[in-house]
């Protein structure tokens, strides 16, 4: 995974994060599932890079 990948998930990990305690804060469950989508969304895009991540180091292991 490459770094930019990283912080471009944790980005959105933190943003999904103020989102939903932001709308726990107010009572507007439209920003906290919002927030929480965020979240499984960058969860994804993270497993996803570490699949890809897992497949190059077989690869890799096979070349070398």
């Amino acid at each position: 995974m490459g770094l930019a990948d990283k912080a471009s998930n944790k980005a959105e990990d933190l943003k999904g994060k103020g989102k939903e305690g932001a709308g726990k804060a107010t009572n507007d469950h439209e920003l906290e599932g919002e927030g929480k989508g965020d979240q499984a969304s960058a969860s994804v895009k993270g497993a996803g890079e570490k699949i890809k991540d897992a497949g190059k180091d077989i690869k890799d292991g096979f070349t070398k």
